[in-house]
């Protein structure tokens, strides 16, 4: 519960430090699991101390135990193994200072550690962290690695020098972090992180040599796999040998069986680029002469054609043909023309025939009246009226008697 204090009425250190103690004794025993970084066991003294770290986080807690708690385990545990220990938490008032004191250790066995891998494959799995639709390509030609390895470490000389024997021009940004231990996920997931973000880097690396389940446990953390997961950039899993497989295999976009192996898959040799060039070029010229081959073949197949080898044996023929065509319109022509004449004439002799002034030629004659209708009969005309009449030669004026 809240104290009542005031700048007035402070509480004193060791009032505080003994409120805490009380408020920790409260604190039952509890179940710890984590990797044991710093272990302290004096010849003669009656407790052990021990440093006992989260391995995906920075965080420890010191821990001690009677000496016959720890000696039960002692063939099995120390430094850098993974334990459970079941301690009660403490408060050292004099120190300000919190441990656990532990009443049972136990050490992880390899079996339990694979089981929990199992456990956690099978999770992430369900999560879709390790689907193949996920994976990035990656670049043909990188022009700047990251690499994620050990300090001066045989993955690390591995890597570079056959990266560079294959692409002497290749660039690296190295990144050495501690590849086995408690400070291994931290900085490996730093690294990742850091290397992801700096821009020009088309790959990532992270490489380290064989080791044992134990060693390897780093790169199976739940925390890194997420790290790996989460990047933009491709990044390439070179952890252990052939048979090493941690779950940093299953989520990267690459899996190599050893570090010399992503050195060789990340990078193209120049040598086999070049001869793979100098093929692509053979087949290219091959290609093209066979394809001016095939058009020498049929140009000259065309050229042989009579319409090639005579070329004004078609005008002549045409002309020819022109001539004949002339000659039968001409004829056409001149058939039409005649019997069009023909049709004319006889026309012709048809209208003078029938026309007024053959019938005038005749002794014919036509009477008009004053306003040039044609008499027709006599009725209607009247005595002394004056008529024209008509005849072949000209005309003069009639009057009509009784």
């Amino acid at each position: 519960m809240g104290l009542n204090t005031s700048a007035e009425a402070p509480l004193p250190v060791g009032q505080v430090s003994r409120l805490i103690g009380g408020w920790i004794d409260k604190l039952g025993q509890v179940w710890v699991e984590g990797q044991i970084t710093q272990l302290s066991r004096r010849p003669g003294a009656g407790v052990v101390f021990l440093t006992l770290r989260d391995p995906s986080h920075d965080v420890s807690v010191s821990v001690t135990c009677f000496r016959q708690v720890y000696d039960e385990v002692a063939d099995a545990v120390s430094e850098g193994a993974r334990v459970v220990v079941l301690a009660k938490p403490e408060w050292y008032a004099p120190r300000g200072q919190l441990s656990l004191r532990a009443t049972e250790i136990r050490p992880v066995g390899i079996g339990e550690l694979l089981a929990r891998l199992e456990r956690l494959k099978r999770s992430l799995a369900a999560e879709g962290l390790f689907a193949l639709d996920r994976k990035k390509p990656l670049p043909f030609l990188p022009q700047l690695i990251g690499l994620v390895v050990g300090r001066a470490s045989a993955a690390e000389r591995d890597v570079l020098e056959n990266a560079r024997r294959r692409w002497p021009a290749v660039r690296f940004e190295v990144r050495n972090v501690a590849v086995q231990g408690v400070h291994a996920v931290p900085q490996v997931i730093e690294a990742v992180r850091e290397l992801d973000a700096l821009p020009g880097v088309d790959v990532i690396i992270v490489a380290r040599g064989g080791g044992s389940v134990e060693d390897l446990l780093p790169f199976s953390d739940e925390e890194v796999v997420r790290t790996v997961a989460a990047a933009r950039t491709p990044v390439v899993s070179a952890i252990g040998h052939e048979p090493d497989s941690p779950l940093l295999d299953l989520v990267a976009d690459l899996r190599a069986s050893t570090p010399t192996d992503a050195a060789k898959k990340v990078v193209p040799d120049v040598g086999e680029e070049l001869e793979r060039v100098r093929q692509l070029q053979d087949r290219a010229l091959r290609a093209v002469r066979g394809l001016l081959d095939r058009e020498e073949r049929g140009l000259a197949h065309a050229l042989a054609r009579p319409v090639f080898v005579h070329p004004q044996r078609m005008t002549e023929t045409r002309r020819d043909e022109l001539d004949a065509l002339l000659a039968r319109s001409r004829r056409t022509l001149g058939h039409l023309l005649d019997r069009a004449d023909s049709e004319l004439s006889h026309t012709l002799a048809r209208v003078v025939a029938l026309s007024p002034a053959a019938t005038l030629e005749r002794g014919y004659a036509v009477l008009q009246r004053a306003d040039g209708h044609v008499v027709r009969s006599p009725e209607g005309l009247g005595p002394d009226e004056v008529l024209r009449a008509r005849v072949a030669e000209g005309a003069f004026s009639v009057r009509v008697a009784e």
